[in-house]
């Protein structure tokens, strides 16, 4: 049996691994039901234009004034913001996860994420991802979004390993999938224990 490259780096996931989703169809239904909007209007607006603030073409507030301030509004933006920056929740035991895999192994972290630029700067600051992850290879950073090969490829270049040398942990099967065929290892995240478990066949028990 061919022996597997040993793993030097981890590409991470934000939204359901480390983090809950930064402003997925939920938040969305919520944030209409709190501030009394049309969802359906909103959510074709959105859909319309979120690619491009996760690509990092237009800035938060722009995304805002396609999708809810388009009209006159009895709330700011200011609020409409803190409700979105509030739905992101941390999982502590993924967090712990990494944090530990990377003291254990001496790994670099890489988090490739499609974000929009304010909600990834929130999330980073407020729950101190600058200190578990290396960099940042964020759409709205480097301007291609997952499932584009693009970002894993800037990724590479940025970590300096070898796809062979990757583990990419994510929760999207169509996303496992493009890393894949670029031969990086990839794991579905489904839960904290099976990921412990697929971990243990990279060679990375925690």
């Amino acid at each position: 049996m061919k022996k597997r490259p040993r793993i030097t780096t981890l590409f991470v996931d934000i939204g359901g691994v480390l983090l809950t989703d930064g402003w997925n169809r939920k938040s969305r239904k919520r944030a209409a039901q709190h501030f009394k909007l049309d969802l359906k209007e909103m959510e074709d607006r959105h859909h319309l234009t979120f690619d491009t603030y996760e690509v990092g073409k237009i800035s938060l507030d722009e995304y805002l004034e396609r999708t809810v301030f388009y009209e006159k509004r009895s709330f700011s933006y200011a609020a409409f913001k803190q409700f979105m920056f509030g739905e992101s929740k941390p999982f502590p035991e993924m967090i712990a996860l990494v944090s530990r895999l990377k003291a254990q192994y001496n790994l670099k972290i890489v988090v490739v994420s499609n974000e929009g630029r304010e909600l990834t700067q929130h999330r980073i600051k407020k729950f101190r991802l600058d200190d578990l992850v290396d960099f940042f290879v964020s759409s709205s950073f480097v301007h291609f979004r997952k499932p584009d090969v693009d970002i894993f490829k800037i990724a590479l270049d940025m970590a300096q390993s070898q796809p062979a040398q990757v583990l990419y942990i994510e929760d999207r099967a169509l996303f496992v999938q493009v890393a894949e065929k670029l031969g990086i290892n990839a794991i579905r995240h489904v839960d904290v224990a099976a990921t412990e478990q697929l971990l243990k066949s990279y060679g990375l028990g925690a």
